[in-house]
């Protein structure tokens, strides 16, 4: 299996303590690894929230997929929901983008806190991060809740919600339990706290938990090992999530590729990633810009549309 090759190969840089960069995409097909200090120039990331540079004003355009088709699959979703089959699928969808700025510029201007620029295939600016590991101490930090700050108590609104509430609490329980894999006395430090992100022109408040389990000494010589027993990650798949990733290759009915999959770097000592979420990607045709949303038993397919449509944006500094 290609998931077990990639965990032998990314031990093998643990067990050196060699700095390495990896790149896996949704359904752990593909991927990339390579030695820190070997990286190809056309390949571009940060984990620091500092665009390179001012840029121009960005124009796009966005042609989403009609809402027809997105009303389908939600359908669809919502049947699997009641047969129990899931409690909460990611449903998303890619989008045309018409820009006139190129993958590097956007790269480039973007201050978004994690992210990356892959060889003129695609970039991304995520604000979401998969898992940190430092000082034997492994976290995550899911993202489930998304109101526009402007909003007049918007944070006060975004909390007391009772959809997002049960969306965010089972994605906590999710990862609790993915993190019960290969970690011990795991807990959740930080329950539902928000931060302000930005969304191009608009600031978003986004709702996150922290989570956090204790490894071992030594959990370096088992670094792959660690990563693909988590993936994919829970808040851009859903619960219970095996058969849930299942219902999402049906349902959409196209391939995520690495949009959803994530990035990251060991440098030696300890390890940080990020999801791959807020994703353009060059295809035969032009640009997608790929994106979606948390679907529950009391999800609003309009609702759930405008807010995939939302969700493209470049954070321009």
């Amino acid at each position: 299996m290609k998931s077990e090759k990639l965990s032998a190969i990314l031990d093998r840089f643990g067990q050196r303590r060699e700095p390495v960069f990896f790149l896996i995409d949704f359904e752990i097909e593909e991927y990339y690894v390579c030695p820190l200090d070997k990286m190809d120039n056309d390949i571009c990331f940060s984990f620091e929230q500092k665009p390179k540079r001012r840029c121009k004003d960005l124009s796009f355009k966005l042609k989403p997929i009609n809402f027809e088709r997105y009303k389908k699959a939600f359908k669809n979703v919502q049947e699997e929901i009641k047969k129990g089959n899931t409690y909460l699928l990611n449903l998303t969808f890619p989008s045309k983008f018409f820009t006139d700025c190129s993958l590097k510029e956007i790269y480039e201007c973007s201050d978004a806190k994690f992210k990356l620029l892959f060889k003129d295939r695609f970039v991304c600016f995520s604000p979401e991060r998969f898992i940190k590991i430092e000082d034997d101490s492994i976290m995550t930090f899911p993202m489930k809740g998304t109101i526009d700050a402007s909003f007049k108590n918007a944070e006060q609104k975004i909390l007391n919600n009772k959809k997002e509430m049960a969306e965010h609490t089972m994605i906590v329980d999710l990862l609790r339990n993915d993190l019960s894999m290969v970690s011990k006395r795991v807990r959740v430090e930080r329950f539902r706290y928000c931060e302000k992100i930005k969304a191009g022109k608009r600031e978003l408040i986004q709702v996150s938990s922290k989570i956090k389990g204790d490894l071992e000494n030594g959990w370096q010589n088992r670094l792959g090992k660690i990563i693909t027993k988590l993936l994919p990650a829970g808040s851009i798949s859903g619960t219970p999530k095996k058969k849930t990733v299942e219902l999402i290759k049906e349902i959409e009915d196209y391939k995520r590729g690495f949009f959803s999959g994530i990035f990251g770097y060991f440098d030696g000592k300890s390890l940080d990633s990020a999801v791959m979420i807020r994703f353009i990607e060059r295809n035969d045709f032009g640009f997608v810009y790929k994106s979606g949303g948390g679907i529950t038993i009391d999800s609003d397919a309009k609702k759930e549309y405008q807010e995939m449509c939302e969700k493209v944006y470049v954070p321009f500094f």
